[in-house]
């Protein structure tokens, strides 16, 4: 992947925009998106973005635990106007675990949505080259989770190009219980391709989601973001240790204080899950 400067042409100019998203993001604050504005931005300047907003959150105290996978799912691409999956950083004070938390404050994101996704946790560092099988061998644990995303673009309008110097749209990740992968490997292999799950709001099914909405399934999810860090000369590959979230499994949802969201899902051994709003 190269990064060509067929607009901004000064590097002083992403670090602006680099200040004024991380600035925006800390204050759930909203702003024009930086696409509309003159000079624009292309993807590739976006991902030249991303190493300047992560290292504002590590001057501000937070530490990368991983990364999220967005625009995976197909099925919404046309709503957005993206057409290929992007992605961000995930941070220590980003993520929780749903047994630790029962509610949720939202004031602290721009338009929040909230997103079933599957988090895989890793034990070694995958590899470009790696199929499916072995790409799971690199997976120690395999949860459920709700992904709470947010713009800082009014009304969710936005080109990809925005939503990578936003990062990925992260605003929380909220991870369910955790199962380990290796006792039951094929099986994992198999049923992260066919399940199906429910989102509901206060008891009342919002959508329905399926593995194959994501780009053909988690583990394919996964192999996109490894090949995608292979090319990226600026931005590292993950680790073992890191949290992937790879991406919603339904629609995106708006979602306001006193909700309370639950996702279950069938055909594959995760458990449901549920986080109320506040």
């Amino acid at each position: 992947m190269s990064y060509p400067t067929n607009k901004l042409e000064s590097t002083g100019s992403l670090d602006d925009i680099g200040a004024e998203a991380f600035s925006a993001i800390c204050a759930a604050r909203q702003i024009s998106p930086f696409s509309s504005r003159p000079g624009g931005l292309a993807v590739d300047q976006a991902y030249r973005v991303t190493p300047l907003v992560k290292r504002m959150y590590e001057a501000s105290g937070s530490n990368v635990v991983g990364r999220k996978i967005g625009f995976t799912n197909r099925t919404i691409w046309a709503q957005y106007g993206v057409y290929a999956p992007i992605w961000g950083y995930v941070f220590d004070r980003t993520v929780y675990d749903l047994a630790a938390i029962e509610t949720l404050p939202l004031e602290e994101f721009a338009e929040p949505g909230i997103e079933p996704e599957i988090v895989f946790g890793l034990s070694a560092a995958p590899s470009a080259e790696m199929d499916e099988i072995a790409l799971l061998s690199c997976i120690e644990w395999v949860g459920l989770g709700f992904e709470i995303v947010q713009s800082i673009f009014p009304g969710w309008k936005f080109s990809a190009a925005d939503t990578i110097a936003a990062n990925g749209l992260h605003g929380a990740l909220l991870i369910g219980p955790r199962h380990p992968v290796a006792p039951c490997a094929a099986e994992w292999q198999r049923t992260l391709s066919v399940f199906e799950i429910d989102l509901s709001c206060d008891g009342r099914l919002v959508d329905h989601g399926r593995a194959g909405n994501v780009l053909d399934g988690p583990l394919l999810a996964l192999r996109h973001l490894v090949r995608l860090l292979a090319e990226d000369p600026l931005n590292p590959p993950l680790a073992a240790g890191e949290i992937v979230s790879t991406g919603t499994l339904t629609k995106a949802m708006p979602i306001a204080p006193g909700q309370t969201w639950s996702a279950k899902p069938a055909g594959i051994a995760l458990d449901a899950i549920q986080i109320g709003f506040v």
